[in-house]
């Protein structure tokens, strides 16, 4: 039992305990954080979604190249003195293009006119001595065999001056060979040499493309290389000008390039004004039968990225929350990307705000000059305010 005379001095004590709770209490309720505010209702453009069968179209970018284009090279070594023509600049057949240092070739074929005349001097000499030799073997002052002795003799004699007038005649041609000019008419595509090198036989000092008939030429997958058979027609629309020419497809390449994997065809074009070298042009085969293959387009800002998979948000109706839904993507449509699988005809996929939501996140359907909040709306009135479903499209084989 406590005495009463012993609870008096501890009163006080336990008021003040009290009291300082109380203050630190509610200092520590003041310093809390506020509760977080509810996310807000986020507003989103939504479509339709719809797949159908449509003819596939391809088309394909390359550029006119000439149908010849040669590598012109001298057929000599020597050091180039001059060039005539520049990048761009049209040739004629027979015009000079460039000019190697001819004095080696000059000096050598000053030698071959040389020995023929030495060789001439031999055989005319053998041909005198046979000439008496014969007239002794008509007297019967020699044998036979002598005079058959002279009459090789001036053979030999003979071959070596046909020997000395075919080096001669090759000396000169190494000589003229010094001169480069122009085999037919065309334009300077490239040079690749300049005055002052030193040049092998054969290497490539100009190309020139020469004037007549052009290709379009273009790259193919090895998925869509069926559709370019030999022989096919194609369309062609020249850039400049926006030019409708038509084709056939003239060469196929046999190999894939190593770097691409890719194969090369050329298109012959046919036209009396051909377009001008290095034109872009677009190519669209004409397809021999009818592709169909049900697929659904989507428009990039649909698309995100989750995790290693491309994904998109599904709006539910019902609850108006969003889910993600990871889809596949077959190929490309201008801005559009065709969805190979992972939709269904009649869902709802989020078109805008895709990077601001969250699975389960409630949204509502935004609506133009409206400042109404859709908390429910059935699937006849989102179709009313989103309007039509996606256009579909196709995917070619």
């Amino acid at each position: 039992m406590f005495s009463s005379h012993s609870s008096g001095p501890q009163a006080p004590r336990w008021a003040l305990l009290l009291a300082v709770a109380a203050v630190s209490t509610a200092w520590l309720a003041g310093c809390s954080r506020p509760a977080p505010a509810e996310e807000p209702v986020r507003s989103v453009k939504v479509l339709t979604v719809g797949a159908g069968n449509l003819q596939s179209a391809l088309e394909f970018s390359g550029d006119v190249r000439p149908r010849i284009e040669s590598r012109l090279g001298f057929r000599v070594a020597g050091k180039l003195t001059k060039r005539y023509v520049e990048l761009g600049q049209r040739v004629k057949a027979g015009q000079v293009l460039a000019q190697l240092d001819p004095q080696d070739y000059q000096l050598a074929a000053d030698a071959a006119q040389a020995q023929l005349g030495a060789a001439v001097t031999n055989r005319d000499l053998a041909a005198a001595d046979f000439k008496r030799y014969k007239e002794l073997r008509d007297q019967n002052f020699i044998s036979g065999a002598e005079l058959e002795r002279r009459d090789a003799a001036l053979k030999a004699a003979q071959a070596q001056v046909d020997q000395a007038q075919a080096q001669l005649a090759s000396q000169r041609n190494q000589g003229s060979y010094t001169t480069l000019v122009a085999d037919a008419a065309g334009v300077v595509t490239a040079v690749e040499a300049e005055p002052g090198q030193v040049v092998s036989a054969g290497l490539p000092v100009v190309r020139v493309a020469q004037d007549g008939p052009r290709d379009a030429v273009f790259a193919v997958p090895e998925d869509k290389l069926a559709v370019m058979r030999q022989g096919s027609a194609v369309d062609v629309r020249v850039w400049p000008g926006q030019t409708q020419l038509v084709g056939r497809v003239r060469e196929v390449s046999a190999s894939a390039d190593p770097v691409t994997r890719t194969y090369q065809v050329k298109v012959a074009l046919e036209g009396k004004q051909p377009p001008p070298l290095g034109a872009t042009v677009t190519v669209f085969p004409k397809l021999r039968s009818e592709q169909r293959v049900a697929a659904i387009k989507l428009p990039t800002s649909a698309l995100r990225q989750d995790g290693q998979t491309t994904a998109v948000w599904v709006l539910d109706p019902k609850t108006m929350t969003v889910a993600s839904q990871a889809i596949q993507i077959a190929t490309a449509d201008g801005n559009e990307a065709v969805v190979a699988a992972g939709l269904q005809d009649g869902q709802l996929v989020v078109s805008a705000g895709v990077h601001v939501l969250s699975p389960g996140q409630k949204v509502t359907i935004y609506r133009e000059k409206s400042a109404s909040t859709l908390t429910s709306v059935p699937q006849t009135a989102i179709d009313a305010t989103i309007g039509t479903a996606a256009a579909p499209s196709t995917v070619s084989k």
